[in-house]
């Protein structure tokens, strides 16, 4: 199959980082030509290092990749799959091309737990021009596209989790200080945090202040920029600031972690492949949509009541619960059964085929059928 892939960046890294991992798993695993659209080379180059920021196209990881300008190269027409992610529109002289050897067309939507996502999956919409759009939604059941999930990742990720002396290499390697090294070897509880502004960072500090094991945060540059002073204080948690970094050591990043604060979409998923209790920052929305999807995966993860309050208390700052809620997700009952929650969550959906072969079979079966 010869595929495109669209990619217009919104939410900073987690639109490009869905396409870029699905560009390299159809080129890898399933030997599609894959031309990937970007309109935001930048953002892009924050988590793969090698993205020429300048150029109109180049090729990296089996991927030609295309920078989505204002007046994109005509000679680039559609062939047999035309992947727009999230809705994205392809250019209009692209879509011209389209009309003439009708590709398989895919809108990616954005992962939902919602329960009308099974009945919209897959569903045709028939344009007056002829063409046809399919939409393919990602999600959590059998009736859904499935999540992005690369083969061998359980494997890998369990050696890594599996030797401190591995992830204390990898973390010094990003730069992190001896101080916060020696504080988890003497068991510090350590947390990742990758969140919007509005995130309640304060009562996150001040809930492990107050717990009995010492902590460590592992920040992204640039992300809540106020958390150091607000770790001033005695007993409070180290703050080591990362580089963004490519995906896999992003995966790597989230191993190391006893307890991963996420948000998005891309995030959200490796931290779930991480195995270990995350805390999921849905993107905002207009009158709190994004409240109702939140309850909607909520009530399919098996967390104890503790965790989800927690999630709850995360995603709605205003109401001042989140430091209650993180002291009492830490109390060693809650914990031990929020970690058994993850380890049985991340092993129910990677019982599953994952979205890229799922979609891979779809567009067999289209091109079949025309």
């Amino acid at each position: 199959m010869q595929a495109d892939i669209f990619c217009r960046v919104v939410d900073n890294y987690g639109d490009i980082g869905v396409c870029w991992r699905l560009a390299r798993r159809l080129a890898q695993g399933r030997g599609w030509d894959i031309r990937l659209w970007v309109d935001d080379l930048a953002s892009f180059a924050r988590i793969q290092p090698g993205i020429d920021v300048q150029a109109s196209r180049q090729r990296l990881g089996s991927v030609d990749i295309v920078h989505w300008s204002e007046t994109p190269d005509p000679a680039l027409t559609a062939r047999d799959v035309v992947i727009e992610a999230f809705a994205c529109d392809p250019p209009p002289a692209f879509v011209d091309s389209m009309r003439h050897v009708h590709p398989a067309w895919i809108n990616l939507e954005y992962l939902s737990a919602e329960a009308w996502v099974e009945n919209c999956h897959g569903l045709p919409s028939q344009r007056p021009d002829g063409l046809v759009k399919h939409f393919f939604f990602p999600g959590f059941t059998a009736a859904t596209g499935g999540l992005l999930r690369e083969p061998g990742l359980s494997a890998e990720r369990d050696a890594f989790q599996a030797s401190t002396d591995l992830q204390n290499a990898f973390l010094q390697s990003l730069g992190v200080n001896q101080a916060v090294l020696l504080r988890r070897r003497d068991g510090a509880h350590t947390v990742s945090l990758f969140c919007y502004p509005t995130a309640p960072t304060d009562a996150l500090v001040q809930a492990l202040t107050a717990d009995r094991r010492p902590g460590v945060l592992l920040v992204p540059e640039g992300v809540a920029p106020g958390l150091e002073a607000a770790c001033a204080g005695a007993n409070a948690p180290l703050v080591a600031r990362l580089p963004f970094v490519a995906q896999p050591d992003f995966d790597r990043l989230l191993w190391c972690a006893d307890l991963n604060f996420v948000r998005g979409e891309d995030s959200f998923i490796r931290a779930a492949w991480a195995g270990r209790p995350l805390v999921w920052q849905i993107y905002p929305q207009d009158e709190n949509i994004h409240l109702e999807k939140l309850e909607a995966w909520l009530a399919r993860y098996p967390a104890p009541e503790s965790a989800q309050a927690l999630i709850r208390a995360w995603n709605q700052p205003e109401t001042g619960e989140a430091a209650a809620a993180v002291a009492q997700a830490l109390a060693p009952a809650a914990w031990q059964a929020w970690s058994a929650a993850a380890r049985h969550w991340d092993a129910s959906q990677a019982a599953r085929p994952d979205l890229a072969e799922n979609l891979a079979d779809f567009c067999a079966d289209l091109a079949k059928k025309r």
